[in-house]
């Protein structure tokens, strides 16, 4: 298995299912909750999300040709999405990427299962992991980096799901301090593989000649 390509992949999609960011959404929508509900929402939840990832990462190349888009300007368009999740990101500010909306977080708070609504989605297969898993599997040269990127979303889902159960206590550790600075590393990481992704796809479009 192509270990770049897995790393790359690795990297973006932490920044992008946000799997640190979860873990205090996560704690203060089920704080009145028992573990055994917990455990069962993120189960759930974490599932829901990888049928949504996988099945997107799989058929990436049939939706870009229904809708006509070309590898370019995915790559393109990719780049500059996660480039402003990374700008969230390094400014801690909160975003509907990664995330959820204040309106969406109001409306979570009223439900008794939020496994569907709002942790498969939009928290962990949201419109930036959603994009990214796309981005990853179309730019995928051969078929071990095309399954080295489907290994790493299950990989990251899986460190979600792990990152969920213990959410009480990563919030009560880390703080929003540790949260902050968490997101602003990573988020200066997400950037740098933005930036690269924008020039791969202006490149491969011919915009410059070459």
């Amino acid at each position: 298995m192509p270990t770049t390509t897995f790393f790359v992949a690795f990297a973006t999609l932490f920044a992008t299912v946000g799997v640190a960011d979860i873990a205090f959404i996560f704690a203060a929508l089920t704080k009145h909750n028992t573990a055994k509900q917990r455990f069962a929402f993120a189960t759930r939840g974490v599932v829901i999300a990888g049928v949504i990832l996988l099945l997107f990462g799989v058929l990436g190349s049939a939706i870009l040709e229904i809708f006509g888009i070309t590898i370019p300007a995915l790559r393109t368009a990719g780049g500059l999405l996660l480039f402003l999740i990374a700008i969230d990101m390094v400014f801690a500010r909160h975003s509907g990427g990664t995330g959820t909306t204040d309106e969406e977080e109001v409306e979570a708070r009223q439900r008794e299962d939020i496994a569907v609504f709002p942790l498969a989605m939009p928290l962990l297969a949201g419109p930036g992991a959603i994009s990214a898993v796309i981005l990853l599997t179309t730019g995928a040269s051969t078929n071990l980096e095309f399954w080295a990127v489907l290994v790493a979303v299950v990989v990251i889902l899986f460190l979600a799901w792990l990152t969920l159960l213990v959410a009480i206590p990563i919030q009560r550790v880390l703080g929003v301090t540790g949260l902050a600075v968490v997101s602003r590393v990573v988020g200066i990481l997400l950037a740098a593989l933005a930036v690269q992704f924008v020039f791969d796809g202006v490149k491969a479009s011919g915009l410059l000649g070459g």
